[in-house]
C-alpha cells in the first residue's frame, strides 16, 4: 500500500504543480482586453506561496473524488488547483498579524514578512477569486448543466466561506488565550464541543468541499456525494487531530514551522484528550472514513490510501 501511496500522490502531486506554475503564469496577463496584466509584484506575492510546496491534499482529493465516479482526474484539474489556491489564501491570511502572526510556514518566511501585510491581503483576495474563475471554467469545459454548475460553486463557496473554513477561523481566534475557561467544568465538555465545532469546519469543511467538487464536476448521485462529505469530516478531524500531536511532539525541522499553541493558550486535542487519548480518536475518525467508501468499492482505493496518509504522516 505505501509504495501504490507514494506512486499515487507523486503523480498526481506533480501534474498539480505543473498545472498551477502554468495557471498562475498565464492568469498574470490582462484576460480582458481593456484592463492591464496583473501588477508583478502581486503576481510574485501569489506565486511565492502557491508553490511553496506542501501536501496537495485538496487538490488530489478533487481528482480522487473524480475517479471514483469514472472521470479521468486530469479532466478536473482547474478545480482542483482552485481547491489549493483557496487554501493558500488561507494560510496567507492566518499568518498575518492581526490573526496567528507567524513568521514561518514550510520552513520559510511567510508572505507578509517578505511582501509586506498589504500584499499579502491582496495576494489571498486574489488566490480566492482566481479560484472562482478556474471552477467555472472547469464547468464550461466539461459541459455541465446550469443547475450543476451553480452546485459546483455553491460546494465551494459554503466550505470556505462564513459557514465553513471562514466561520472556524473565527471561532478559533475567539477561544484564543480562553482555554482555561473553558476547560473549567472539569469533564471539559465544553471546550470539546467547542473544539470540534472549530474544527469541523476549519479544516474539515475545505476537504470535504474539495472531495463534493470532484464528485458534482463526475455527476455523482446524491447519496454518492452524502459518502464522500462523511468521508471528508472524518479525515479532516484526522488531520487535525494529527496535526496537533505533531505540533506537541513532531520534528520542527520537518514541520516547517514553530509550534505556538500552548503559548496562545489555545484548545488542542492533545491538552483535551492527552497524546495517547489523541492518537485513539484520531484512529476512529478514520477508520470511520474507511467506512463510507464501502459503496464506491475498489474504484475508491486511492481515497482509503488517503486516509491512512493523514493518520500516519509526519509533517
Amino acid at each position: 500500500m505505501q509504495k501504490k501511496l507514494e506512486a499515487y500522490l507523486k503523480s498526481r502531486g506533480t501534474s498539480v504543480e505543473k498545472a498551477l506554475l502554468r495557471l498562475v503564469q498565464r492568469r498574470g496577463r490582462a484576460a480582458i482586453p481593456f484592463l492591464s496584466p496583473m501588477p508583478e509584484s502581486m503576481k510574485k506575492s501569489m506565486r511565492y506561496s502557491l508553490m511553496a510546496g506542501g501536501k496537495r491534499l485538496r487538490p488530489v482529493l478533487v481528482m480522487a473524488a473524480a475517479e471514483c465516479r469514472g472521470l479521468d482526474g486530469m479532466k478536473v484539474m482547474k478545480t482542483a488547483c482552485a481547491l489549493e489556491m483557496i487554501h493558500t489564501y488561507s494560510l496567507i491570511h492566518d499568518d498575518l498579524p492581526a490573526m496567528d502572526d507567524d513568521d514561518l510556514r514550510r520552513g520559510k518566511p511567510t508572505n507578509h514578512k517578505v511582501f509586506g501585510e498589504a500584499l499579502a491581503i491582496l495576494a489571498g483576495d486574489g488566490l480566492l477569486t482566481m479560484a472562482f474563475e478556474l471552477a467555472a471554467e472547469n464547468a464550461a469545459d466539461l459541459k455541465l448543466s446550469g443547475s450543476n454548475a451553480a452546485e459546483l460553486v455553491r460546494v465551494i463557496a459554503a466550505g470556505s466561506g462564513a459557514r465553513g473554513m471562514v466561520g472556524g477561523q473565527a471561532a478559533d481566534l475567539e477561544a484564543e488565550g480562553d482555554g482555561k475557561r473553558l476547560m473549567s467544568d472539569g469533564a471539559g465538555a465544553r471546550a470539546k464541543k467547542a473544539l470540534e465545532y472549530i474544527h469541523t469546519h476549519k479544516t474539515a469543511a475545505l476537504i470535504t468541499a474539495s472531495l463534493e467538487a470532484g464528485a458534482v464536476l463526475a455527476g455523482a448521485a446524491p447519496a454518492e456525494r452524502c459518502s464522500l462529505r462523511e468521508y471528508g469530516r472524518s479525515i479532516g478531524l484526522a488531520f487535525q487531530i494529527v496535526d496537533d500531536i505533531l505540533d506537541r511532539v513532531g520534528d520542527k525541522s520537518k514541520l516547517g514551522k514553530r509550534g505556538s499553541d500552548l503559548d496562545n493558550d489555545k484548545l488542542t486535542y492533545p491538552r483535551l484528550y492527552g497524546l495517547d487519548g489523541s492518537r485513539t480518536l484520531a484512529r476512529r475518525w478514520t477508520a470511520k472514513a474507511h467506512a463510507c467508501l464501502k459503496p464506491f468499492g475498489n474504484r475508491a482505493e486511492p481515497l482509503h490510501w488517503l486516509a491512512d496518509f493523514v493518520l500516519e504522516r509526519d509533517r
